[in-house]
């Protein structure tokens, strides 16, 4: 797809949250961060990605599991 292929009006304004911060979750939410869109990043904070998504500019909430 393509920027012409998607309608950003649709989430622009809203605040999108995105669960992990693997391959998927990492292009998802720089490649919404970098359209304007308000992205939150779910993740524990002693995790290993939380410096590598606090280094790039987004929102961290941090996740924590009960077993």
């Amino acid at each position: 797809y393509y920027d012409k292929d998607a309608d950003l009006s649709l989430i622009k304004g809203k605040q999108v949250t995105i669960v992990g911060y693997g391959s998927q979750g990492h292009a998802h939410s720089l490649n919404l961060h970098e359209s304007g869109v308000r992205v939150t990043v779910g993740l524990r904070k002693d995790g290993a990605s939380w410096g590598k998504a606090k280094q790039a500019g987004l929102k961290l909430v941090n996740l924590s599991v009960k077993e």
